[in-house]
């Protein structure tokens, strides 16, 4: 499934952190959409509508909040090496885009560095739709209204779909300030001391909590559908729809949240299919990186701090 792409991560467990790299060797259409208010992204500016360059050779994942776009630097050595890359005139220029999210306080103080990022591009290959504390999601977590000691571990979440010569994944990295939801219901995220979902949103609502900002969910959409950079941006903004669908809340000015496309071009299609695809198949990849997860490290919200906030919630 979509043969033009391979996906490699670098995990740096003992340090809690890593990165994930989706290459596509011959080049595919990219697009991206930041809607959170708190980013650390690299050459988005590049993807927006009437800028020159279309096609991108990789998007890299990473933890390590700003310090871990270095990462991208050892993906665009590995590129040169390899002599793939946007035709400059006597050299050839990779064109590598990134995001990474906060997960500094998840174990130490460490980011993946230019050697994390080359080491990602030698395991990457086709096929790699594996989930879970690995590459970016290594030190990634969700609900963390009381900070990161209650803290409920995600990781990278994936989901596919395949359809008369369709094929589309969605590769996340969940490190969101909310819960994850299914259907309206918390799935994953911190609870109290009587095993009830402490529920983010609500806690939120009323007011007056100090909010951290260790926080950011970043991905790609992957497809081998032929779309132009202006269709490439739009699918990635409609994919934020799915954050809406399983994160809770989402958005917030805490959350750093992006979301790129790489499209390789070899099948034809209405567009509006793969719109009404996206936020569902996102959703699900949100689902998936809680899945498996034991969080033998989460720690119950206090009781008396979760009285105290339950207390004000009512008052509202």
């Amino acid at each position: 499934m979509l043969k033009n792409f391979k996906i490699g991560h670098y995990s740096d467990i003992d340090n809690g952190t890593g990165v994930t790299v989706l290459l596509a060797e011959t080049g595919a259409v990219g697009g991206v959409c930041v809607r959170g208010a708190a980013p650390a992204t690299r050459e988005t500016d590049l993807l927006s509508d009437g800028k020159t360059v279309k096609i991108v050779n990789a998007v890299v994942l990473s933890g390590g909040s700003a310090f871990g776009l270095e990462a991208s630097c050892g993906v665009m050595d590995w590129l040169k090496e390899h002599n793939i890359g946007f035709n400059a005139g006597k050299y050839r220029v990779p064109i590598v885009v990134g995001a990474s999210l906060y997960d500094l306080e998840y174990k130490n103080f460490a980011y993946p560095d230019k050697i994390a990022g080359y080491k990602a591009c030698q395991t990457a290959k086709t096929d790699n739709f594996i989930t879970g504390s690995i590459g970016a999601g290594t030190g990634a977590t969700i609900s963390k209204i009381f900070g990161q000691k209650t803290a409920v571990k995600a990781g990278i979440g994936v989901a596919t779909y395949s359809l008369n010569g369709l094929e589309i994944a969605v590769i996340v990295a969940v490190n969101a300030l909310g819960d994850i939801i299914q259907g309206g219901k918390i799935i994953a995220g911190a609870m109290s001391e009587r095993d009830e979902y402490i529920d983010c949103r609500a806690i939120m609502s009323a007011g007056s909590l100090p909010l951290n900002t260790q926080n950011t969910t970043i991905g790609c959409i992957i497809t081998n559908a032929n779309l132009t950079k202006e269709q490439a941006n739009v699918l990635a903004s409609v994919a934020h729809d799915g954050f809406a669908l399983s994160l809770s809340p989402s958005h917030t000015m805490f959350d750093g949240d992006a979301m790129f496309v790489m499209a390789s071009g070899e099948k034809q299609i209405e567009f509006n299919l793969a719109v009404s695809i996206i936020p569902e198949l996102t959703a699900r990849a949100i689902v998936s990186s809680v899945e498996n997860q034991t969080n033998s490290t989460a720690v119950r919200v206090n009781k008396t701090a979760y009285a105290l906030f339950k207390k004000a919630f009512r008052r509202k």
